[in-house]
């Protein structure tokens, strides 16, 4: 998958998310998306490869950027928390799908449970 289709698929996911909304505080070179005020996924373009920059567990974090080529430590962010995605041929529509999915529910499990979303994806379920 390219890094602009990448993108695509990553926008279409978070915004099939509830209460998922696109903001850019950064400036317009950077979407990010957050779900009740906290950020779960930024988007933007170095030189000219779009990513995509995702919140993980510092254990899947690890598994992620040794089992996949196009997919690194957090671009500006926390290397243990956050991965970053580019184009490649190892990144498909499935994997951008359940890794959006995950990063949004990790920040969700954070938030006090009466501020929480109704109507929560399930984990490593099928694409919606």
């Amino acid at each position: 998958m390219n890094g602009h289709d990448l993108q695509l698929a990553a926008v279409a996911r978070a915004g099939s998310l509830p209460d998922a909304g696109l903001e850019q505080p950064f400036g317009p070179e950077w979407d990010v998306y957050k779900v009740r005020g906290r950020v779960f996924m930024l988007l933007t373009t170095l030189g000219e490869q779009p990513i995509v920059t995702l919140k993980a567990t510092p254990e899947d974090t690890k598994a992620l950027c040794a089992g996949f080529e196009h997919i690194a430590p957090g671009y500006h962010m926390n290397k243990r928390h956050w991965i970053t995605l580019s184009g490649g041929d190892d990144i498909d529509a499935a994997l951008v799908h359940e890794l959006v999915t995950e990063s949004f529910l990790l920040v969700v499990e954070k938030l006090p449970r009466a501020r929480r979303p109704i109507g929560l994806p399930e984990r490593g379920g099928a694409a919606d």
